[in-house]
């Protein structure tokens, strides 16, 4: 199997993954802080992308919608520990905390190979090849170790990890003009715009138009016409990058909407 997760908690495991690409688009319920072993991470955003390398400690906070790409790399598999910071977990630790959060928005944190989180992370190493049930009390010692470690390299980490909100109620047009190129279920799309899914399809209607699906659909293959014809760029390095899951099911609905195959468009 090219991809495996060992769980030592719910809300700790450790990835690995052997095969060419692993790509994934996501807006997690959960802070995510991940410790990359080996392997390359890339993820990219609306506005900016970032590029992770063996070694390195980074935060992917909660409800921020992206695409990540997993990628082996100098022979060795892509593997990560990864730990999820819970809402439940961080009100309990900032019920207990002495400092008061402030507001900001939040953002991909990048820490480097940062000593003490990356201490923290390997030394849950060892717990993986456990054959008993890892104690809830030592999860709880990890985690909190880890909010306080990141509490202590970052100043202005309490503003992200102390923000509970639910997303409210926004301008749905603008989000989905911003954010179509990532392929989130349409309940995903709904909750991070304030709207029960019901509420979410009526909406889009009356801004677009059309289904959300078929929306959704011209405007991934309108972008990557534009990218394949002023930017000269592969059909292969395309694809994954507007909201397609393969390389053929692109390619059949680009030539559905366009007459001839992303292949065909560039030899014209």
């Amino acid at each position: 199997m090219d991809y495996q997760v060992n769980y030592i908690t719910r809300e700790i495991k450790l990835s690995n993954y052997t095969g060419r690409l692993f790509k994934t688009e996501a807006a997690f319920d959960d802070h995510l802080l991940v410790w990359l072993i080996s392997g390359e991470t890339k993820i990219i955003q609306t506005d900016q992308s970032f590029i992770f390398g063996a070694g390195s400690t980074f935060l992917l906070p909660r409800n921020q919608l992206a695409t990540i790409i997993n990628i082996p790399k100098d022979g060795l598999p892509h593997k990560a520990v990864a730990m999820h910071l819970s809402t439940q977990r961080l009100r309990d630790f900032y019920s207990h905390a002495d400092s008061a959060p402030k507001t900001s928005k939040s953002h991909i944190l990048d820490f480097g190979s940062h000593p003490l989180l990356s201490s923290c992370m390997a030394s849950l190493i060892p717990y993986f090849e456990m054959q008993d049930n890892f104690p809830e009390n030592i999860a709880s010692l990890k985690i909190t170790e880890a909010i306080s470690i990141l509490r202590t390299i970052n100043a202005d980490i309490d503003s992200i990890l102390t923000d509970f909100a639910v997303p409210g109620k926004i301008d749905l047009a603008a989000f989905m003009e911003k954010n179509f190129m990532f392929n989130m279920p349409l309940e995903k799309f709904g909750y991070l715009t304030g709207r029960s899914l019901t509420t979410f399809k009526r909406d889009f209607y009356k801004a677009f138009s059309l289904t959300p699906q078929r929306w959704l659909t011209k405007k991934r293959l309108d972008a990557a016409y534009y990218q394949l014809t002023e930017k000269n760029r592969k059909p292969s390095d395309v694809y994954y990058e507007i909201g397609f899951e393969n390389l053929s099911h692109f390619s059949f609905a680009f030539k559905k909407q366009f007459g001839c195959s992303p292949t065909e468009l560039k030899k014209v």
